[in-house]
Protein backbone atom coordinates (compact mmCIF):
# COMPACT_ATOMS: atom_id res chain seq x y z
CA UNK A 1 0.00 0.00 0.00
CA UNK A 2 2.71 2.50 0.98
CA UNK A 3 4.47 2.71 -2.41
CA UNK A 4 1.08 3.24 -4.05
CA UNK A 5 0.20 6.02 -1.61
CA UNK A 6 3.53 7.71 -2.03
CA UNK A 7 3.18 7.52 -5.80
CA UNK A 8 0.38 10.02 -6.03
CA UNK A 9 -2.38 11.96 -4.34
CA UNK A 10 -5.00 10.74 -6.84
CA UNK A 11 -4.52 7.07 -5.96
CA UNK A 12 -4.65 7.91 -2.25
CA UNK A 13 -7.93 9.71 -2.74
CA UNK A 14 -9.37 6.77 -4.69
CA UNK A 15 -8.37 4.35 -1.90
CA UNK A 16 -10.04 6.55 0.71
CA UNK A 17 -13.29 6.47 -1.24
CA UNK A 18 -13.11 2.72 -1.59
CA UNK A 19 -12.67 1.99 2.12
CA UNK A 20 -13.48 4.05 5.23
CA UNK A 21 -10.43 2.51 6.91
CA UNK A 22 -8.22 4.78 4.81
CA UNK A 23 -10.17 8.00 5.31
CA UNK A 24 -7.68 9.46 7.75
CA UNK A 25 -4.81 8.54 5.42
CA UNK A 26 -6.37 10.67 2.73
CA UNK A 27 -7.08 13.56 5.08
CA UNK A 28 -4.56 16.37 5.32
CA UNK A 29 -3.11 14.99 8.56
CA UNK A 30 -2.97 11.54 7.00
CA UNK A 31 -0.96 12.96 4.13
CA UNK A 32 1.31 14.55 6.72
CA UNK A 33 2.06 11.10 8.14
CA UNK A 34 2.98 9.59 4.80
CA UNK A 35 5.00 12.66 3.86
CA UNK A 36 6.97 12.25 7.08
CA UNK A 37 7.31 8.54 6.38
CA UNK A 38 8.76 9.24 2.98
CA UNK A 39 11.08 11.93 4.28
CA UNK A 40 12.51 9.78 7.08
CA UNK A 41 16.22 9.65 6.35
CA UNK A 42 16.98 6.25 7.91
CA UNK A 43 16.74 2.80 6.37
CA UNK A 44 14.33 0.30 7.88
CA UNK A 45 14.09 -3.46 8.10
CA UNK A 46 11.92 -3.31 4.96
CA UNK A 47 15.02 -2.34 2.99
CA UNK A 48 16.70 -5.66 3.85
CA UNK A 49 16.79 -8.56 1.40
CA UNK A 50 17.47 -12.26 1.85
CA UNK A 51 21.00 -11.64 0.63
CA UNK A 52 21.48 -9.21 3.51
CA UNK A 53 20.32 -11.48 6.33
CA UNK A 54 19.66 -15.10 5.32
CA UNK A 55 21.67 -17.41 7.57
CA UNK A 56 23.15 -14.46 9.47
CA UNK A 57 22.74 -13.45 13.10
CA UNK A 58 20.70 -10.27 13.41
CA UNK A 59 21.06 -8.34 16.68
CA UNK A 60 17.56 -6.94 17.35
CA UNK A 61 17.33 -4.32 20.11
CA UNK A 62 13.71 -4.41 21.22
CA UNK A 63 11.87 -2.67 24.06
CA UNK A 64 10.51 -5.46 26.25
CA UNK A 65 10.46 -3.44 29.46
CA UNK A 66 7.03 -4.74 30.44
CA UNK A 67 5.26 -4.66 33.80
CA UNK A 68 5.30 -7.89 35.81
CA UNK A 69 3.74 -9.14 39.03
CA UNK A 70 5.34 -7.66 42.15
CA UNK A 71 5.15 -10.79 44.29
CA UNK A 72 5.23 -14.56 43.83
CA UNK A 73 5.91 -16.08 40.43
CA UNK A 74 7.02 -13.48 37.92
CA UNK A 75 4.35 -13.08 35.26
CA UNK A 76 3.87 -10.45 32.57
CA UNK A 77 0.84 -8.26 33.35
CA UNK A 78 0.79 -6.24 30.11
CA UNK A 79 2.23 -7.75 26.93
CA UNK A 80 1.72 -4.67 24.71
CA UNK A 81 5.43 -4.13 24.08
CA UNK A 82 6.00 -7.81 23.41
CA UNK A 83 3.18 -7.85 20.86
CA UNK A 84 4.59 -4.68 19.28
CA UNK A 85 7.92 -6.42 18.69
CA UNK A 86 6.41 -9.37 16.81
CA UNK A 87 6.02 -7.80 13.31
CA UNK A 88 9.73 -6.99 13.09
CA UNK A 89 10.71 -10.47 14.31
CA UNK A 90 8.41 -12.09 11.75
CA UNK A 91 9.84 -9.89 9.01
CA UNK A 92 13.34 -11.09 9.89
CA UNK A 93 12.19 -14.71 10.08
CA UNK A 94 10.69 -14.45 6.62
CA UNK A 95 14.10 -13.40 5.31
CA UNK A 96 15.83 -16.39 6.89
CA UNK A 97 17.58 -14.48 9.66
CA UNK A 98 18.85 -15.88 12.94
CA UNK A 99 17.23 -13.32 15.23
CA UNK A 100 18.87 -12.53 18.56
CA UNK A 101 16.47 -10.32 20.52
CA UNK A 102 17.81 -8.12 23.31
CA UNK A 103 16.23 -5.73 25.79
CA UNK A 104 16.48 -4.21 29.22
CA UNK A 105 13.90 -4.51 31.97
CA UNK A 106 13.65 -2.18 34.93
CA UNK A 107 16.70 -0.57 36.52
CA UNK A 108 18.88 -3.31 38.01
CA UNK A 109 21.87 -0.93 38.02
CA UNK A 110 24.42 -3.42 36.78
CA UNK A 111 23.42 -6.24 39.14
CA UNK A 112 21.34 -9.38 38.69
CA UNK A 113 17.78 -9.00 39.96
CA UNK A 114 15.81 -12.23 39.80
CA UNK A 115 12.51 -10.40 39.26
CA UNK A 116 13.94 -8.63 36.22
CA UNK A 117 14.98 -11.70 34.26
CA UNK A 118 13.59 -12.00 30.74
CA UNK A 119 12.71 -15.72 30.72
CA UNK A 120 9.00 -15.00 31.46
CA UNK A 121 9.00 -12.63 28.50
CA UNK A 122 10.40 -15.36 26.24
CA UNK A 123 7.42 -17.56 27.12
CA UNK A 124 4.90 -14.87 26.19
CA UNK A 125 6.85 -13.96 23.06
CA UNK A 126 6.81 -17.58 21.87
CA UNK A 127 3.03 -17.69 22.33
CA UNK A 128 2.49 -14.47 20.39
CA UNK A 129 5.04 -15.39 17.72
CA UNK A 130 3.74 -18.92 17.21
CA UNK A 131 7.24 -20.40 17.22
CA UNK A 132 9.87 -21.26 19.86
CA UNK A 133 11.92 -18.55 21.57
CA UNK A 134 15.05 -19.72 23.39
CA UNK A 135 15.88 -17.76 26.55
CA UNK A 136 19.55 -17.44 27.46
CA UNK A 137 20.69 -16.74 31.03
CA UNK A 138 23.11 -13.95 30.06
CA UNK A 139 23.65 -11.48 27.24
CA UNK A 140 27.39 -12.12 26.89
CA UNK A 141 29.70 -15.07 27.62
CA UNK A 142 30.01 -18.73 26.73
CA UNK A 143 26.30 -19.54 27.03
CA UNK A 144 25.50 -16.85 24.47
CA UNK A 145 28.24 -18.08 22.12
CA UNK A 146 26.99 -21.67 22.29
CA UNK A 147 23.36 -20.84 21.62
CA UNK A 148 24.06 -18.35 18.81
CA UNK A 149 26.49 -20.69 17.04
CA UNK A 150 23.87 -23.46 16.98
CA UNK A 151 21.06 -21.28 15.61
CA UNK A 152 19.36 -22.13 12.32
CA UNK A 153 17.69 -19.74 9.89
CA UNK A 154 14.36 -18.59 11.31
CA UNK A 155 15.35 -19.28 14.92
CA UNK A 156 14.68 -16.69 17.62
CA UNK A 157 16.73 -16.26 20.79
CA UNK A 158 16.11 -13.85 23.67
CA UNK A 159 19.18 -12.82 25.64
CA UNK A 160 19.14 -11.86 29.32
CA UNK A 161 18.52 -8.35 30.66
CA UNK A 162 21.19 -6.08 29.19
CA UNK A 163 21.27 -3.88 32.28
CA UNK A 164 22.49 -6.71 34.48
CA UNK A 165 25.85 -5.44 33.16
CA UNK A 166 26.92 -1.91 34.10
CA UNK A 167 28.67 -1.54 30.75
CA UNK A 168 25.32 -1.33 28.93
CA UNK A 169 24.21 2.07 30.20
CA UNK A 170 27.79 3.40 30.19
CA UNK A 171 28.19 2.44 26.52
CA UNK A 172 31.50 0.80 27.40
CA UNK A 173 33.48 -0.19 24.34
CA UNK A 174 34.51 -3.53 25.84
CA UNK A 175 30.90 -4.49 26.59
CA UNK A 176 29.75 -3.36 23.14
CA UNK A 177 32.49 -5.42 21.53
CA UNK A 178 31.54 -8.51 23.54
CA UNK A 179 27.85 -8.15 22.63
CA UNK A 180 28.86 -8.14 18.97
CA UNK A 181 31.46 -10.91 19.11
CA UNK A 182 29.65 -13.34 21.42
CA UNK A 183 26.44 -13.20 19.40
CA UNK A 184 28.29 -13.20 16.08
CA UNK A 185 25.98 -10.46 14.86
CA UNK A 186 26.40 -9.33 11.24
CA UNK A 187 23.27 -7.16 11.00
CA UNK A 188 21.79 -4.65 13.47
CA UNK A 189 18.13 -3.67 13.89
CA UNK A 190 16.85 -1.18 16.47
CA UNK A 191 13.16 -1.39 17.28
CA UNK A 192 13.36 0.18 20.76
CA UNK A 193 12.21 3.77 20.46
CA UNK A 194 11.89 4.03 24.23
CA UNK A 195 15.68 3.90 24.59
CA UNK A 196 16.63 5.59 21.31
CA UNK A 197 17.52 8.80 23.17
CA UNK A 198 20.18 6.92 25.15
CA UNK A 199 23.70 6.28 23.84
CA UNK A 200 23.96 2.79 25.35
CA UNK A 201 25.97 -0.20 24.16
CA UNK A 202 22.91 -1.89 22.64
CA UNK A 203 21.68 1.27 20.90
CA UNK A 204 24.92 2.85 19.71
CA UNK A 205 28.19 1.17 20.68
CA UNK A 206 27.42 -2.22 19.17
CA UNK A 207 26.70 -0.68 15.77
CA UNK A 208 30.28 0.55 15.55
CA UNK A 209 31.57 -2.87 16.58
CA UNK A 210 29.49 -4.79 14.03
CA UNK A 211 30.48 -2.44 11.22
CA UNK A 212 34.15 -2.63 12.22
CA UNK A 213 34.06 -6.43 11.99
CA UNK A 214 31.77 -6.57 8.97
CA UNK A 215 32.24 -3.50 6.74
CA UNK A 216 28.98 -2.55 5.05
CA UNK A 217 26.87 -4.44 7.59
CA UNK A 218 23.29 -3.09 7.64
CA UNK A 219 22.09 -1.09 10.65
CA UNK A 220 18.40 -0.28 10.25
CA UNK A 221 15.24 0.53 12.18
CA UNK A 222 12.58 -2.01 13.01
CA UNK A 223 8.96 -1.49 12.00
CA UNK A 224 7.94 0.03 15.34
CA UNK A 225 10.83 2.49 15.44
CA UNK A 226 10.15 3.39 11.81
CA UNK A 227 6.54 4.24 12.71
CA UNK A 228 7.66 6.40 15.64
CA UNK A 229 10.13 8.32 13.49
CA UNK A 230 7.50 8.85 10.80
CA UNK A 231 4.87 10.36 13.08
CA UNK A 232 7.16 12.45 15.26
CA UNK A 233 9.37 13.61 12.38
CA UNK A 234 6.25 14.87 10.63
CA UNK A 235 4.98 16.61 13.75
CA UNK A 236 8.30 18.40 14.15
CA UNK A 237 9.05 19.30 10.54
CA UNK A 238 5.78 19.56 8.63
CA UNK A 239 2.66 19.59 10.83
CA UNK A 240 -0.71 20.30 9.28
CA UNK A 241 -1.91 23.46 11.01
CA UNK A 242 -3.24 24.63 13.35
CA UNK A 243 -0.72 22.71 15.48
CA UNK A 244 -1.25 22.41 19.24
CA UNK A 245 0.83 20.88 22.00
CA UNK A 246 -0.47 19.80 25.39
CA UNK A 247 2.12 19.53 28.14
CA UNK A 248 1.33 18.16 31.58
CA UNK A 249 3.14 16.60 34.49
CA UNK A 250 4.36 17.75 37.86
CA UNK A 251 7.45 19.83 37.11
CA UNK A 252 8.26 22.71 34.79
CA UNK A 253 11.97 21.92 35.13
CA UNK A 254 11.64 18.61 33.27
CA UNK A 255 9.74 20.21 30.38
CA UNK A 256 11.63 23.50 29.93
CA UNK A 257 13.34 22.69 26.65
CA UNK A 258 10.32 21.05 25.08
CA UNK A 259 8.11 24.01 26.01
CA UNK A 260 10.62 26.43 24.50
CA UNK A 261 10.95 24.33 21.37
CA UNK A 262 7.20 23.88 20.92
CA UNK A 263 6.69 27.62 21.06
CA UNK A 264 8.70 27.82 17.84
CA UNK A 265 6.47 25.23 16.17
CA UNK A 266 2.93 25.54 17.55
CA UNK A 267 0.10 28.01 17.35
CA UNK A 268 -1.22 26.82 20.71
CA UNK A 269 0.40 25.37 23.83
CA UNK A 270 -1.87 24.04 26.59
CA UNK A 271 -0.27 23.54 30.00
CA UNK A 272 -1.75 21.64 32.95
CA UNK A 273 -0.77 19.19 35.67
CA UNK A 274 1.23 20.01 38.76
CA UNK A 275 3.50 22.39 36.87
CA UNK A 276 0.73 25.01 36.57
CA UNK A 277 1.17 26.02 40.20
CA UNK A 278 4.66 27.28 39.45
CA UNK A 279 3.13 29.46 36.72
CA UNK A 280 0.31 30.59 39.02
CA UNK A 281 2.68 31.51 41.85
CA UNK A 282 4.83 33.42 39.36
CA UNK A 283 1.68 35.41 38.50
CA UNK A 284 1.27 36.26 42.16
CA UNK A 285 -1.60 33.89 42.97
CA UNK A 286 -1.83 31.90 46.19
CA UNK A 287 -1.53 28.16 45.56
CA UNK A 288 -2.20 26.71 49.02
CA UNK A 289 -0.13 23.57 49.58
CA UNK A 290 0.06 22.66 45.88
CA UNK A 291 3.32 21.37 44.42
CA UNK A 292 5.62 24.18 43.27
CA UNK A 293 9.18 24.70 42.05
CA UNK A 294 10.20 27.98 43.63
CA UNK A 295 13.49 27.95 41.75
CA UNK A 296 11.55 28.02 38.46
CA UNK A 297 9.27 31.00 39.13
CA UNK A 298 11.35 33.35 36.99
CA UNK A 299 11.48 30.75 34.23
CA UNK A 300 7.70 30.33 34.25
CA UNK A 301 7.19 34.07 33.91
CA UNK A 302 9.73 34.18 31.08
CA UNK A 303 7.95 31.34 29.22
CA UNK A 304 4.71 33.32 29.33
CA UNK A 305 6.51 36.41 28.00
CA UNK A 306 8.11 34.33 25.23
CA UNK A 307 4.74 32.92 24.15
CA UNK A 308 3.26 36.41 23.98
CA UNK A 309 6.19 37.74 21.99
CA UNK A 310 5.93 34.90 19.48
CA UNK A 311 2.16 35.15 19.14
CA UNK A 312 1.64 31.69 20.61
CA UNK A 313 -1.60 31.08 22.51
CA UNK A 314 -0.41 29.75 25.90
CA UNK A 315 -3.37 28.40 27.87
CA UNK A 316 -3.36 27.50 31.57
CA UNK A 317 -6.31 26.19 33.59
CA UNK A 318 -8.83 28.70 34.92
CA UNK A 319 -10.21 26.38 37.61
CA UNK A 320 -8.83 23.47 39.61
CA UNK A 321 -10.04 20.52 41.65
CA UNK A 322 -8.56 20.96 45.12
CA UNK A 323 -8.17 18.53 48.00
CA UNK A 324 -7.33 18.86 51.68
CA UNK A 325 -4.76 16.07 51.35
CA UNK A 326 -3.16 13.84 48.72
CA UNK A 327 -5.48 10.89 49.14
CA UNK A 328 -8.26 9.18 47.22
CA UNK A 329 -10.57 9.77 50.18
CA UNK A 330 -9.72 13.46 50.53
CA UNK A 331 -12.34 16.19 50.76
CA UNK A 332 -12.53 18.04 47.45
CA UNK A 333 -13.86 21.21 45.89
CA UNK A 334 -13.62 23.12 42.61
CA UNK A 335 -12.34 26.71 42.73
CA UNK A 336 -10.91 29.29 40.35
CA UNK A 337 -7.13 29.39 40.13
CA UNK A 338 -7.19 32.76 41.93
CA UNK A 339 -8.97 31.32 44.97
CA UNK A 340 -7.04 28.30 46.19
CA UNK A 341 -7.29 28.35 50.00
CA UNK A 342 -4.38 27.77 52.35
CA UNK A 343 -3.88 24.13 53.30
CA UNK A 344 -5.52 22.82 50.11
CA UNK A 345 -3.75 21.51 47.03
CA UNK A 346 -4.69 21.40 43.35
CA UNK A 347 -4.76 17.86 41.95
CA UNK A 348 -6.62 18.27 38.63
CA UNK A 349 -8.01 21.00 36.44
CA UNK A 350 -11.72 21.68 36.63
CA UNK A 351 -14.75 21.50 34.28
CA UNK A 352 -14.35 25.11 33.10
CA UNK A 353 -10.82 24.29 31.95
CA UNK A 354 -12.04 21.13 30.21
CA UNK A 355 -14.39 23.29 28.15
CA UNK A 356 -11.64 25.88 27.53
CA UNK A 357 -9.22 23.23 26.28
CA UNK A 358 -11.85 21.58 24.08
CA UNK A 359 -12.63 24.92 22.47
CA UNK A 360 -8.96 25.69 21.87
CA UNK A 361 -8.36 22.31 20.25
CA UNK A 362 -11.52 22.23 18.14
CA UNK A 363 -9.89 23.58 14.96
CA UNK A 364 -6.49 21.89 15.36
CA UNK A 365 -5.25 19.46 12.72
CA UNK A 366 -2.17 18.23 14.57
CA UNK A 367 -2.00 17.69 18.34
CA UNK A 368 0.79 16.25 20.47
CA UNK A 369 0.24 15.42 24.15
CA UNK A 370 2.82 14.61 26.82
CA UNK A 371 2.04 14.39 30.53
CA UNK A 372 -1.18 13.97 32.57
CA UNK A 373 -3.43 16.84 33.61
CA UNK A 374 -3.49 15.81 37.28
CA UNK A 375 -3.23 12.92 39.74
CA UNK A 376 -5.21 10.69 37.36
CA UNK A 377 -4.34 7.50 39.26
CA UNK A 378 -7.03 8.54 41.75
CA UNK A 379 -10.54 8.62 40.28
CA UNK A 380 -11.45 11.90 41.96
CA UNK A 381 -8.65 13.65 40.10
CA UNK A 382 -8.79 11.87 36.74
CA UNK A 383 -11.51 13.86 34.96
CA UNK A 384 -9.22 16.46 33.39
CA UNK A 385 -6.96 13.78 31.89
CA UNK A 386 -9.86 11.55 30.85
CA UNK A 387 -11.75 14.42 29.23
CA UNK A 388 -8.66 15.41 27.26
CA UNK A 389 -8.22 11.84 26.02
CA UNK A 390 -11.86 11.77 24.91
CA UNK A 391 -11.45 15.14 23.19
CA UNK A 392 -8.44 13.94 21.19
CA UNK A 393 -10.26 10.75 20.22
CA UNK A 394 -13.13 12.86 18.88
CA UNK A 395 -10.74 15.12 16.95
CA UNK A 396 -9.17 12.04 15.37
CA UNK A 397 -12.26 10.07 14.47
CA UNK A 398 -14.68 12.90 13.65
CA UNK A 399 -12.39 15.58 12.22
CA UNK A 400 -9.43 13.60 10.85
CA UNK A 401 -6.84 15.32 13.03
CA UNK A 402 -3.49 13.68 13.68
CA UNK A 403 -3.14 13.07 17.42
CA UNK A 404 0.09 11.84 19.00
CA UNK A 405 0.41 10.81 22.65
CA UNK A 406 3.77 10.20 24.29
CA UNK A 407 4.97 9.59 27.83
CA UNK A 408 4.25 6.69 30.14
CA UNK A 409 1.61 8.43 32.26
CA UNK A 410 -0.23 9.91 29.28
CA UNK A 411 -0.28 6.57 27.51
CA UNK A 412 -1.45 4.81 30.67
CA UNK A 413 -4.28 7.31 31.01
CA UNK A 414 -5.40 6.81 27.40
CA UNK A 415 -5.35 3.03 27.81
CA UNK A 416 -7.27 3.30 31.07
CA UNK A 417 -9.99 5.10 29.10
CA UNK A 418 -9.89 2.44 26.38
CA UNK A 419 -9.23 5.07 23.71
CA UNK A 420 -5.83 4.00 22.37
CA UNK A 421 -7.33 2.68 19.13
CA UNK A 422 -9.04 6.03 18.47
CA UNK A 423 -5.87 8.14 18.40
CA UNK A 424 -3.43 8.41 15.51
CA UNK A 425 -0.34 7.29 17.37
CA UNK A 426 0.60 6.17 20.87
CA UNK A 427 4.34 6.64 21.30
CA UNK A 428 6.27 3.93 23.14
CA UNK A 429 8.92 6.35 24.36
CA UNK A 430 8.34 9.15 26.84
CA UNK A 431 11.81 10.69 27.03
CA UNK A 432 12.57 9.82 23.42
CA UNK A 433 9.37 11.41 22.12
CA UNK A 434 10.05 14.57 24.13
CA UNK A 435 13.59 14.87 22.77
CA UNK A 436 12.40 14.28 19.22
CA UNK A 437 9.74 16.96 19.61
CA UNK A 438 12.50 19.26 20.81
CA UNK A 439 14.26 18.58 17.52
CA UNK A 440 17.15 16.73 19.13
CA UNK A 441 19.10 13.99 17.38
CA UNK A 442 18.53 10.64 19.09
CA UNK A 443 21.73 8.55 19.40
CA UNK A 444 19.85 5.31 18.70
CA UNK A 445 18.50 6.76 15.46
CA UNK A 446 21.70 8.55 14.44
CA UNK A 447 23.55 5.21 14.57
CA UNK A 448 21.38 3.76 11.79
CA UNK A 449 22.14 3.76 8.06
CA UNK A 450 20.98 6.72 5.99
CA UNK A 451 18.87 6.05 2.94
Amino acid sequence: LLPVILHGELILTMISRASPVFKQMASAPGRMFFRGFAESTKKSVKSLTQADVAGKVVFLRADLNVPVTKEGEVKVTDDTRIVSSIPTIKELQSLGAKTVVTSHMGRPKGKINERMRLAPIAEVMAQRLGSPVTAVDDCIGDSVKQVCQSMQSGDVVLLENLRFHAGETKNEEAFSAQLASDTGAMVYVNDAFGTAHRAHSSTAGIVEQIKASHPGAPAVSGLLLEKEIAFLHSAVTSPVRPFAAIVGGAKVSTKITVLESLMDKCEKVLVSGGMIFTFLKARGHGIGSSIVENECLELAAKLEETAKAKGVELLLPTDVVIADRFDSDANTDVVSVENIPDGWMGLDHGPETCALFRSALSDCKTVVWNGPMGAFEMEKFANGTNDLAACLAELTTAKGATTIVGGGDSVAAVKKCGLEDQLSHISTGGGASLEMLEGKILPGVAALDDK
